[in-house]
């Protein structure tokens, strides 16, 4: 039996041994240890560059930022790293352009080279963003570019901006024609172009939770051809809260989230106040989109609140890539411009499918709470092809919608209609009612639509509806609460007209036929069936 002075000899030399030969690699990193210093005056660009590449160095680990403003130039992220902020710690872009290298990214969704970002990342794996700090675009910095207004005290411009925005207009003009773009060709055109706030490009597996985004020179938070993203607990503030005006003011395009051809995104429990759409999916625009052909898919949007901003979730116009798969469910948005908007044009192509959006409460939405186009763009009818949007297969239920200016708008193609359209268990208040045209196949269920100017329920130039159990009222008095104008294969059932009403049902047009009425409760209606403009009684069935 061996003694027990052999064991701790032994204990002990294997200790020395494990100490020459493996020290553990540190993986929490200060970046006051290499010379960071958070008074909101000293420029950190080379400390942040060092505590990355110390990080990559350990093969990974935490970027660890403790309270104080660190003025930054652009920060770029390396494979298995977390840059958390604790509560207290916040970045500042510094505006000035040698900070940040020029990058290839995405403006508005055509490939080009801008600054990059306050926070890049290229090519990464195994990255997140997470804390109780705030990330501090100091758009102000950058909003002048563009010739919006004049640069703030200590920024003189490279270039005149009217030459720069002339530049970008060329290598738009070249990018469209087909030719692939150096960052060469942007050594003027790049002092037009702002960069986003925090650039996620070709990148798989993302997290970015709990910290605030503020103030960006342009979009907030802008992943592009990236794959496995989770956005959780958010703030995203590019507007103004409660509506008070601050010094710097706000920067145009100021989007919370614009999610560029990728794939896999989940976004939840954030809060939005923007001066700009609040969540964004597109997947490229015109020719460039096309060429490149990179879809948006399998996206999930739930829990959050959207306050102020252009629209609360936007899919659009930029979809020459196509968009498929989307969901937004138990979302609150309170005053924004639109609700739910889909949008896209003439020359942009993509399809656009499998959209539901469920359990929504709209209030005081400033243009149209529901909002499907396909005319963003004025352009003139044309052969369909390519670059044809296709709408098709979207569905809308348990909605709130409380005074809005439009309750929904449907604009189709005279060449493709929007097809598939699903309402269902909506009660909604606005201005205008539920208006659409240049739509195939479309069923209202258990919706209650009360418009106080025009009719609650309007279609032209539609085919395939169906009213299931709808109380439509045009409160004015004059208008009916139906209007179908060249409107065919309908069928209205089990529907009522509401105390109040003038004509229920008000058809129009040579071309409406094949509308059927049954098992409706419409007597407390003036009229329950008008035909005008042409149409014939042979157009409607009443049984």
């Amino acid at each position: 039996m061996l003694k027990p002075t052999f064991w701790w000899a032994l204990a002990f030399a294997a200790g020395l041994f494990s100490s020459a030969v493996a020290q553990p690699k540190p993986t929490v990193f200060n970046p006051a240890d290499f010379g960071a210093v958070g008074d909101g005056r000293t420029n950190n660009t080379a400390a942040f560059a060092k505590v990355m590449a110390a990080c990559a160095s350990a093969g990974g680990g935490t970027v660890w930022v403790t309270p104080g403003k660190y003025v930054t130039g652009s920060i770029e992220l390396v494979d298995n790293v977390t840059l958390h902020l604790d509560a207290g710690a916040e970045l500042l872009y510094s505006g000035n352009a040698s900070d940040s290298p020029v990058v290839p990214s995405r403006w508005e969704c055509t490939n080009v080279f801008t600054y990059a970002p306050l926070i890049y990342a290229n090519g990464r794996h195994n990255i997140a963003i997470t804390g109780r700090g705030t990330i501090n675009g100091q758009g102000w910095n950058w909003w002048w570019r563009g010739g919006r207004r004049q640069p703030p005290a200590g920024i003189t411009p490279i270039v005149d901006q009217a030459a720069a925005r002339e530049a970008w207009r060329t290598a738009y003009a070249r990018i469209e024609a087909g030719e692939k773009l150096t960052a060469d060709d942007f050594k003027v055109a790049k002092e037009f172009l702002r960069p986003s706030l925090v650039g996620i490009y070709n990148c798989k597996n993302v997290l970015v939770e709990g910290v605030t985004l503020f103030k960006s020179p342009m979009w907030m938070l802008h992943p592009v051809y990236s794959d496995d993203i989770v956005v959780r607990g958010v703030r995203f503030v590019s507007a103004d809260p409660e509506g008070q005006p601050t010094p710097e003011g706000e920067g145009g395009n100021g989007d919370g989230v614009d999610i560029d051809s990728c794939r896999n995104v989940r976004i939840s429990d954030c809060f939005f106040t923007t001066s700009d759409d609040c969540i964004v999916i597109k997947s490229g625009r015109d020719n460039d989109g096309l060429r490149t052909n990179r879809p948006t898919e399998y996206i999930t949007i739930t829990n959050c609140v959207m306050y102020k901003g252009h629209g609360a979730v936007v899919i659009g116009s930029e979809t020459s890539g196509g968009i498929r798969n989307i969901t937004a469910s138990n979302i609150v948005s309170v005053g924004t411009d639109v609700g739910v908007r889909i949008k896209s044009m003439r020359g942009r192509g993509g399809v656009m499918e499998n959209f539901r959006f469920d359990n929504w409460v709209i209030e005081d939405a400033q243009k149209t709470a529901l909002e499907i186009t396909m005319r963003y763009g004025k352009s003139a009818e044309a052969p369909v092809s390519e670059k044809t949007p296709l709408f098709r297969n979207f569905s809308y239920s348990n909605m709130t919608i409380v005074n809005a200016k439009k309750v929904a708008t449907i604009e189709g193609l005279t060449e493709r209609s929007v097809q598939e359209l699903r309402f269902s268990d909506i009660n909604a208040t606005g201005t205008a009612g539920f208006i659409g045209d240049h739509v195939d196949g479309i069923k209202l269920q258990n919706v209650a639509v009360t418009a106080a100017k025009g009719s609650a329920i309007a279609f032209d130039s539609a085919q395939g509806v169906m009213l299931d159990d709808v109380t439509p009222l045009a409160k004015d008095g004059k208008s009916p609460s139906v209007a179908l104008s060249n409107t065919s294969d309908v069928f209205v059932r089990g529907s009522r007209a509401p105390q109040g009403t003038g004509t229920f049902l008000q058809v129009a047009g040579q071309s409406s036929a094949q509308i059927m009425l049954t098992a409706n409760d419409l007597g407390a209606a003036t009229t329950d069936v008008a035909l005008v403009e042409g149409a014939t009684a042979a157009a409607v069935t009443k049984k």
